[in-house]
């Protein structure tokens, strides 16, 4: 009998409640699928109509027009228009193998060594779905890219978290001083550990991990007979002359690394959802498996204009130009904090800055909404900062587990990737936060 009915005296039974007659998978649980994340809670539609939003990573610019014009030509083809390779066109892959192997300092092969995806978190989800037995550790350096959570629990598998620690000294701060303990680290590998997902530059910090950290992480992935997934989708955004370092090069260790990376972040075209992995055949065959199982094959005319953005990308000068664009982003939007005499975190790479708000202050009766109580100090900061002064940011406690929450909340992740008007009035509009610090 259905737990939502009523019996009646003749022994009949009529339904109550029908919403909710099929029990959902507890998998969504334990990934937080389910609970509000801050996504949803700094949405634009709960912010004020003219809110800045500097919380979420996507742009507020296109990708470039010779790109667009590629897109436009495939979409008026027809090979384009229908069914790829589930391993992605030749052509991109084609591209990619001749952009990645003086990277990498091998020559890739492009039918078991490349794989295109659906976005750089499909192709990430398909590794989890190719490794991980139930029960099988992951570990992850927080704060951590939030998809990587359920990714991992919904495969089986079990988080297993590593901070890394931010400097105490006061002032601003590069990145690359967010460090590793290491003895933290060997510690938190057990019998069941399968794979460490490293993420260089790192969202949300913007560390570039150094090579000596690298060499570190690689040695033990030896020692203990694991994988490791390098997300480098940021790769194209690495400022002040620091060097990125691919952990595939090292040593030993192309047989057990897959190499993430984004069209999206490559090229301002996050809505594409094309992505790939560079590895082993050991590693993208059984990948290539899942991903067919999964999307079969992804996005056939942007994969195609992906192409000609990977060939001529850099006969164009362009990751340098988008390169140096970047940096006079991230330099309009820190110098507004440094005027505010706040503490960031200079970041090496991608495109986000991480504020201390722990000195920012609000009236004791503020009216805050249920979804930012009980959590961080760091979502009422946000929430504060969004309504007050209308520039919206994400917490960063929402990238930490419950035991590390304390590390995240005194931060605040804030994107650039936004055209400078926008970063400017940001800027101007932060200004008046001077007023609620302590």
């Amino acid at each position: 009998m259905s737990p939502t009915a009523d019996v009646r005296p003749n022994g009949a039974y009529q339904q109550n409640d029908r919403s909710n007659l099929i029990p959902f998978s507890s998998r969504l649980k334990e990934g937080r699928a389910l609970a509000q994340d801050v996504w949803s809670i700094y949405n634009a539609a709960n912010l004020p109509q003219d809110c800045i939003n500097l919380g979420q990573g996507y742009m507020n610019f296109p990708p470039p027009e010779w790109i667009k014009d590629a897109a436009g030509e495939a979409l008026n083809a027809v090979a384009t228009n229908h069914y790829s390779h589930p391993k992605g066109r030749i052509r991109l892959r084609q591209a990619l193998k001749d952009h990645y192997s003086p990277q990498l300092g091998r020559e890739l092969d492009v039918e078991s060594e490349i794989l295109v995806t659906s976005g750089a978190n499909e192709g990430e989800y398909s590794v989890f779905v190719a490794f991980l037995e139930q029960g099988d550790e992951v570990i992850l350096f927080e704060p951590f890219f939030d998809q990587y959570l359920p990714s991992v629990t919904f495969n089986g598998g079990t988080p297993v978290y590593v901070p890394l620690h931010p400097p105490s000294h006061s002032g601003p701060h590069s990145s690359s001083e967010w460090s590793i303990d290491f003895d933290e680290l060997r510690r938190a590998i057990t019998p069941r550990t399968k794979m460490i997902v490293v993420n260089t530059p790192h969202n949300p910090v913007g560390k570039v991990f150094q090579r000596h950290e690298l060499e570190k992480i690689a040695a033990l992935a030896e020692e203990h007979n694991l994988l490791i997934m390098s997300d480098e989708v940021y790769d194209s955004l690495v400022f002040d002359d620091n060097e990125h370092v691919r952990i595939a090069t090292l040593p030993g260790m192309w047989d057990r690394t897959v190499t993430v990376g984004s069209a999206g972040k490559m090229f301002a075209a996050t809505g594409w959802r094309v992505g790939w992995l560079i590895g082993p055949a050991s590693i993208i065959m059984p990948t290539l498996a899942a991903t067919t199982r999964i999307v079969f094959c992804s996005n056939s005319p942007l994969q195609e204009a992906t192409a000609v953005g990977v060939e001529q990308a850099n006969k164009r000068g362009f990751l340098r130009q988008q390169r140096d664009e970047y940096a006079e982003r991230r330099a309009i939007l820190t110098s507004g904090f440094d005027k505010l005499g706040m503490k960031y975190t200079n970041p090496q790479g991608s495109y986000f800055v991480l504020l201390d708000i722990s000195s920012v202050k609000w009236p004791e009766e503020y009216p805050f909404p249920q979804s930012v109580e009980g959590r961080g100090r760091d979502f009422k900061a946000c929430w504060f900062i969004a309504m007050e002064i209308g520039v919206s940011s994400i917490p960063v406690s929402e990238f930490y587990c419950e035991e590390h929450t304390a590390i995240g909340e005194n931060y605040a992740r804030f994107a650039f990737c936004k055209d400078v008007v926008t970063l400017r009035a940001a800027v101007e509009r932060l200004q008046s936060l001077k007023k609620y610090l302590a």
